[in-house]
């Protein structure tokens, strides 16, 4: 009789897991359970449909059920996982009737993703989080109804881009952040330049401020945004202060939860004391390589390797993921925004001394056509000069520079190596020297 893995959650990592084992071992039975109507959709396209820039929800699904199917995988959709029994090795599904079913295995990878979390705000509970596929579609179809006015709550990514999206259709737009910068990921004095490309975008942002009540009307719909200092009229509401490793099921079957709120792993992605079980994506840890220790960063990146591997090793594989050093990347109105590896204000809460430099500069040659502004801040080790972690902003080209940077940060190279490195060089791209290079040479100063 074949053997038996099955998957909790049909997105990005428990997908990835389910194609890696189906393609190393045709013979085993793979099912995949997951409580949405969608499979292996991108999560990050969410505010380009939102905004109109994706003009259908189809295309953000890479891979449908069926075609999932297809492949030999049985993905059961509209199914929540609500138990696991890791001794008898069995699954509790409930099923959109609401029906219960018990369903076994052999192998099994954990890959539930995360949950929003709801801020303490009076009305927050009217809010529905702009975090699937199908939440999304609601939003839009919402958004073509009417309205004039938005608040988004919470200057993150997520916030960010959302934001840009209400304002690109035509609606009065607030963002309303409680720390007193937006883009927390980044330092204050570059998350300042991502502030002023979106009010430069109508986007009136404020930070320093606490939301107190989203105010809704008898239906549930939101009608004004209440801090302590002003009400905002909201036609419509984003809610995008964070969001939280899904481990509920996993804790209460007896899975370790670490420091971080995820899910333990191993380099392997297995469940230490649970042979057999695996977590993967936004629900489990990663290893951070400059910190040394776990953390929960929820990017498709990181669940798609993790699966993967996750897949690999369930079906007797011998792969490991090497961890992470928190690149990532997005566009924010005018400018792209780029940061790997470790901040001035991330070293110091660690309490690893740093020195660091901030260059500002043109993506292009200046005398070449769209040639714009690009800051580029690096973080170093003093003495070895390592470089530990950079951030970018800039207009279009500046943003994928930051792959150059990643690549140095987890390699180990020095800013004396990377002010020497042999980068491509054209007009239409870069100066002479490439503001990498600029910035490699004035943090080489300091060390």
């Amino acid at each position: 009789m074949a053997r038996r893995l099955a998957i909790v959650g049909g997105d990005a990592a428990g997908m990835s897991a389910a194609s890696s084992a189906r393609r190393r071992d045709p013979e085993l039975e793979v099912v995949a359970f997951e409580r949405g109507a969608y499979t292996s959709y991108s999560a990050c396209g969410i505010p380009y449909l939102v905004g109109g820039l994706v003009a259908d929800a189809d295309r953000l699904v890479s891979r449908s059920p069926d075609e999932h199917r297809s492949r030999g995988i049985d993905v059961r959709t509209r199914c929540e996982v609500v138990a696991i029994d890791l001794g008898a090795r069995t699954l509790t599904v409930r099923a959109a009737t609401g029906r219960e079913s018990t369903e076994p295995f052999d192998e099994l990878v954990v890959a539930t993703g995360a949950d929003a979390v709801a801020p303490p705000i009076e009305g927050a509970w009217a809010i529905e989080p702009a975090r699937t596929v199908g939440a999304a579609e609601r939003l839009r179809h919402a958004l073509e109804r009417g309205g004039r006015a938005a608040v988004v709550i919470g200057g993150g990514y997520i916030g960010l881009e959302m934001a840009e999206a209400f304002a690109d259709r035509g609606l009065q737009v607030t963002m309303i952040e409680q720390a007193d910068q937006v883009m927390s990921t980044l330092d204050a004095d570059m998350a300042a330049h991502v502030q002023d490309a979106a009010e430069g975008h109508g986007i009136r942002v404020l930070v320093g401020a606490s939301v107190e009540e989203i105010i809704v009307d008898e239906a549930g719909a939101p009608v004004a945004v209440r801090t302590s200092t002003e009400t905002f009229d909201a036609d419509h509401v984003v809610v995008g202060t964070g969001a939280r490793p899904a481990v509920a099921v996993a804790r209460e079957a007896g899975l370790q939860v670490g420091d971080s709120g995820a899910l333990r792993v191993d380099d392997h992605q297995r469940c230490p004391g649970h042979d057999g079980v695996f977590a993967a994506g936004d629900c489990a840890e990663s290893h951070h390589r400059l910190l040394d220790r776990q953390v929960n960063i929820q990017l498709g990146t990181h669940a798609n390797k993790q699966g993967r591997i996750a897949g690999v090793n369930a079906t007797g594989g011998d792969e490991r993921f090497p961890g992470v050093i928190g690149t990532a990347v997005s566009k924010i109105c005018r400018y792209e925004v780029g940061r790997t590896g470790l901040g001035e204000a991330e070293a110091a809460g660690a309490g690893i001394e740093v020195v660091s430099a901030t260059i500002k500069d043109r993506t292009r040659a200046g005398y070449y056509p769209g040639a714009g502004p690009i800051w580029v801040k690096l973080v170093a080790e003093p003495g070895s000069g390592r470089l530990l972690g950079g951030q970018i902003v800039g207009v279009e080209g500046a943003a994928k520079r930051i792959d150059v940077l990643a690549t140095a940060v987890w390699t180990g190279l020095a800013v004396e190596e990377l002010a020497l490195l042999d980068l491509a060089y054209a007009p239409p791209f870069s100066g002479v020297y490439d503001p990498l290079l600029i910035a490699a040479r004035a943090t080489a100063k300091l060390v």
